[in-house]
């Protein structure tokens, strides 16, 4: 039987998803999570065949709860699902360590085809994602700066765009305000820009903030 994990915001929209996981005769829907910290507490407490994780949280974003996750249990399959274009934000949420992406536009199908996959231990790259891929390895190296990011300077660059200060990005990471300066300093000279106004600008032209 395939354990999943449904962390979602939205009641509504773990409703949806426990419905059709309960159809399928080898799934079930073994948790669920309203935000990053209880994702974390159920990860740390048992172990799940499939996390199904919402970008998009309260109090830790989808992003920062997958690095907690993959600290906790490196072996985690996690599929991340969200609003936001899989061209942009896929391949760098793979390279952060997710099983998968997924948009919240997706047929039940294909969900439930991207939850067997991870839970094979595979990763599950949809139609568009592979796409984009394939793109990535054909085009110039900087028509998307964001992408020669490392997973840590993306954080950083995610929530510079998003408005927070260097002290609330601290706080976040666990790092002190003087990294986040160098690592924001890496992120302005890596994408050729000179403040967060331009990375913000940048971030809502591609589709990266909701």
């Amino acid at each position: 039987m395939i354990r999943v994990l449904i962390a979602d915001d939205h009641a509504i929209v773990r409703s949806g998803f426990k419905e059709f996981v309960a159809d399928e005769p080898d799934m079930e829907v073994a948790a669920e999570a309203a935000n990053g910290e209880q994702t974390i507490a159920l990860v740390r407490e048992q172990g799940f065949d499939v996390v199904l994780l919402d970008i998009a949280m309260p109090d830790k974003n989808g992003i920062d709860t997958l690095r907690v996750i993959k600290q906790i249990r490196p072996e985690q399959g996690v599929l991340m699902l969200s609003g936001y274009p899989e061209s942009q934000y896929a391949l760098n949420l793979l390279k952060a360590g997710a099983s998968g992406y997924i948009s919240k536009d997706a047929a039940p199908g294909e969900i439930v085809r991207a939850i067997r996959t991870v839970a094979r231990g595979h990763r599950y790259l949809s139609e568009s994602a592979a796409d984009a891929l394939a793109q990535k390895l054909t085009r110039p190296a900087h028509d998307h700066p964001h992408e020669c990011l490392s997973e840590r300077e993306f954080q950083v660059f995610c929530k510079l765009a998003a408005g927070q200060l260097p002290t609330e990005i601290a706080d976040d990471l666990n790092l002190s305000v003087k990294t986040v300066s160098t690592y924001r300093a890496r992120v302005l000279e890596k994408m050729a820009m000179t403040s967060n106004a331009d990375l913000t600008y940048y971030a809502v032209k591609n589709g990266l903030l909701e």
